[in-house]
């Protein structure tokens, strides 16, 4: 057998094991709130912004990391810098935004992902009747989870997609 058919076998058993994993954890996982304080941050209420109002905001990075630490590293890998996690790699989630050169509409495509990732934090993800995600609205306040959505951007692939 060649090295790359065993190298493209090992792949396949390593993304099959961590699907299998994956939905073994997560159908009991529960949302927890996190500890860490939104302190220093803008206030943003009990409605939910249509956009992240803290982008390029560093003290947003910072309590992202810390409530990403609490809440999500237990899924998706600590510090969000790894893809061997049993949830999706989430320093991926702009990856499309990224590329477009053109100014409005990479706005608009970030914005557009702004959408998902609260939509997605909100409401959780639950495929097949299976529960991937739990639900973090009502347990995570908004401002922590667009401080997480910064600290994931802090964290993406640049260009190495």
């Amino acid at each position: 057998m060649s090295d790359r058919l065993v190298t493209a076998m090992r792949k396949l058993l390593l993304i099959l094991s961590a699907c299998l994993f994956s939905g073994l954890l997560s159908a009991n996982e529960v949302a927890v709130a996190p500890t860490v304080k939104p302190d220093g941050l803008p206030v943003l209420g009990e409605t939910w912004l249509e956009a992240n109002p803290y982008r390029g905001n560093p003290l947003a990075v910072s309590i992202g990391q810390t409530a990403y630490g609490q809440t999500c590293a237990r899924c998706h890998g600590a510090d969000a810098s790894t893809n061997a996690a049993p949830a999706p790699d989430l320093r991926q989630l702009n990856r499309f935004c990224r590329r477009i050169t053109d100014l409005d509409l990479k706005a608009a495509c970030m914005r557009d992902n702004d959408a998902y990732f609260a939509k997605t934090v909100r409401h959780g993800k639950i495929i097949v009747g299976v529960t991937q995600m739990p639900p973090w609205q009502g347990v995570l306040k908004q401002e922590l989870a667009w401080a997480i959505q910064m600290f994931i951007e802090s964290r993406a692939m640049g260009g190495k997609e």
